[in-house]
């Protein structure tokens, strides 16, 4: 008697679990959908220059390091959270490592220099954030602020040229035809996804989006795994920061300028609630292409920037609208379309 009363729940489970997976897998299509759409629409006005292979290798070079930004950004607005500050902190860090490249330390000094920066950086915010109760937003706020600030403190506002040739020749070459920067944002993406998606770090950090203080009771140290998920947006900063300087072969105060806002919109156009507790690294990472080849096709046109962005805007409101409506509806679906489980919960601890 009880085993089967206790059926229905576990098969409604599976059936919530299965509609959540198809309800993902045709956001990420529609997503696919819209960056083939752009593809289409640029190599219908420009046929002879956005197909090629070096306008691809430039699009992909382009969206490397916002891309690397973007997995970081992901991670902080499932735990419930906003990274204001990550623009400012690929400067400073950008900033940081170029001045140890004028005073002729080797490369690998710089690379540590800008993750131990942007780790640094990451972790400052989450800890103010955590430990001293600051809202996201002002932490971040300041942090942006203060962090810019200090990269033109460092860099006297100048822009400071690497001359390491090493340091260039390896990040701007190819391998098997595939630009490093490349290969880079394949890796960082690749690792986020396993950490998000196949580790206890992953559960947690949607456990904590989703409800905080239920996390807290479960077991979950909340103020710990925050600053934990700013140091990893930070530790991406860094990153970015060497791929920036990498392909401009300089460092400057200016480096990483709106790169809160592409990030940002990347991560809602991929699918995750600015509220927390669900998102997709895959769907961030398309949105990431669908922002680079709309400036393209924009660029390729001779289009105004001032278009861009209200095109750009536009595309963030749509998304925004759309989480929204999505999010009511599954609100309303619980209690008129699964009732069947709760009563027979019920009557299965009466007996």
């Amino acid at each position: 008697m009880t085993k089967a009363l206790d059926t229905p729940p576990v098969a409604s489970s599976t059936a919530s679990a299965l509609r959540r997976s198809l309800r993902l897998d045709v956001r990420l299509l529609g997503l696919l959908g819209v960056l083939i759409l752009l593809c289409v629409i640029g190599i219908i006005t420009r046929p002879e220059t956005f197909p090629t292979q070096e306008n691809l290798s430039t699009m992909l070079r382009l969206a490397a390091a916002i891309g690397v930004v973007s997995v970081g950004m992901t991670f902080v607005i499932i735990a419930g959270g906003i990274d204001l500050s990550v623009g400012s902190i690929v400067a400073l860090s950008s900033v940081w490592m170029t001045t140890l490249a004028t005073q002729s330390y080797g490369p690998f000094v710089m690379v540590l220099c800008a993750l131990l920066v942007g780790l640094g950086c990451g972790l400052v915010n989450g800890v103010l954030i955590s430990y001293g109760k600051v809202v996201a937003f002002i932490m971040t706020l300041a942090m942006m602020v203060s962090a810019r600030g200090l990269a033109e403190r460092l860099s006297d506002r100048r822009t400071q040229v690497v001359t390491e040739t090493g340091f260039t020749e390896f990040f701007r070459a190819s391998f098997l035809g595939i630009p490093v920067l490349v290969i880079v944002l394949a890796l960082v993406f690749v690792v986020g996804w396993i950490v998000l998606n196949r580790t206890t770090f992953g559960r947690r950090t949607f456990a904590i989006g989703g409800n905080a203080e239920a996390a807290r009771l479960s077991g979950i140290n909340v103020k710990r795994h925050t600053a934990l998920v700013y140091g990893i947006s930070g530790l991406c900063c860094g990153i970015a920061a060497i791929m920036v300087v990498a392909r401009t072969t300089s460092g400057a105060s200016t480096n990483g300028l709106f790169y809160e806002l592409d990030a940002i919109a990347a991560v809602v156009i991929g699918g995750t609630l600015l509220s927390g507790g669900r998102g997709s690294l895959i769907g961030t990472l398309i949105g990431v292409l669908i922002f680079t080849v709309l400036r393209n096709i924009f660029t390729q046109n001779n289009l105004d920037t001032d278009i861009q962005n209200i095109a750009q805007g536009a595309i963030i409101v749509a998304a925004v609208l759309l989480q929204q409506t999505t999010s009511r509806r599954r609100k309303r679906k619980p209690a008129t379309s699964e009732p069947g489980p709760q009563p027979t919960q019920a009557t299965g601890s009466q007996s």
